[in-house]
């Protein structure tokens, strides 16, 4: 089990000055957390961790951010406590990497499975980004799938090869974050009421305002752990929780949000270029 002290690493190789790198994990979840820690660790990566919300056994008609209603006409099915509590870890780490005086958050949650040093692949493209567009929000660099997408530069760290991406279409997941500081200051400031899981929330979000990107193929996967933050919501999600029109809302809300994406893709002129 990783002690409370050695979370933070002391090993500096391959850290980013202006970078925080966070680690969401469940209270009691020591053997994931271990599992982490030596993942990190073997690049040389410091970490915090930041003890998740559980949400499991919520009582959602107490909850006062989260709309039911509005859940039920965007997703097509109510939430459940285990999505309330992702959402609100996520929204944890970005009120506490404000605190900071990073200029940068890279979010992990326990069950992430890195393929090359991330930090130092961020080290090689932060600075292009912020070329591109001085003021992006926030990357997906965990995800599992890449569409509707612009192709900005190409990184080779560690035998993987990836590419930078403006992605219109947001991906979704949430294992592997980056935020900015705008990124992360607008996710707390906009936050009203929950009506969507924080990836789904993110699609929607970035998806509009434009300003979210993401690496291909993906510098972090997963491991075959299944989130212990969102146990046993899988099966209630697919029963009475989901409404009668939840596969007609799930096809309004990608075809819109596919729409959205075109047309930005085809506006999209990365800073600088005529």
């Amino acid at each position: 089990m990783a002690d409370e002290k050695p979370l933070r690493l002391l090993a500096e190789k391959g850290k980013m000055q202006s970078l925080e790198t966070y680690v969401i994990n469940l209270d009691g979840s020591n053997d994931r957390l271990q599992t982490i820690s030596d993942r990190l660790s073997a690049f040389g990566i410091a970490f915090e961790r930041i003890s998740a919300v559980d949400g499991r056994k919520f009582d959602l008609a107490t909850i006062p951010d989260y709309d039911a209603e509005r859940a039920q006409s965007y997703m097509g099915r109510t939430l459940v406590g285990g999505e309330i509590g992702c959402y609100r870890s996520h929204l944890k780490v970005a009120e506490h990497f404000l605190k900071s005086d990073a200029r940068y958050a890279l979010v992990l949650e326990d069950d992430a499975l890195p393929l090359c040093n991330p930090v130092e692949l961020l080290e090689a493209a932060l600075p292009d980004l912020e070329k591109v567009d001085p003021v992006w929000r926030l990357i997906n660099i965990g995800n599992n799938k890449l569409k509707i997408a612009t192709p900005l530069a190409r990184y080779g760290i560690g035998g993987h090869d990836c590419e930078l991406v403006a992605a219109h279409y947001f991906p979704m997941t949430t294992s592997a974050i980056v935020w900015s500081r705008e990124g992360a200051r607008l996710f707390i400031e906009e936050h009203r009421k929950m009506f969507a899981p924080v990836d789904n929330y993110f699609r929607h979000w970035l998806t509009r305002t434009g300003h979210g990107y993401s690496f291909w193929p993906s510098p972090v996967t997963t491991t075959d752990a299944a989130s212990e933050i969102l146990a046993s919501s899988g099966r209630a999600r697919k029963t009475n929780k989901r409404k009668w029109f939840y596969a007609l809302a799930k096809q309004r809300r990608l075809m819109e949000d596919k729409l959205i994406a075109f047309i930005h893709k085809k506006r999209f002129r990365p800073a600088g270029s005529k």
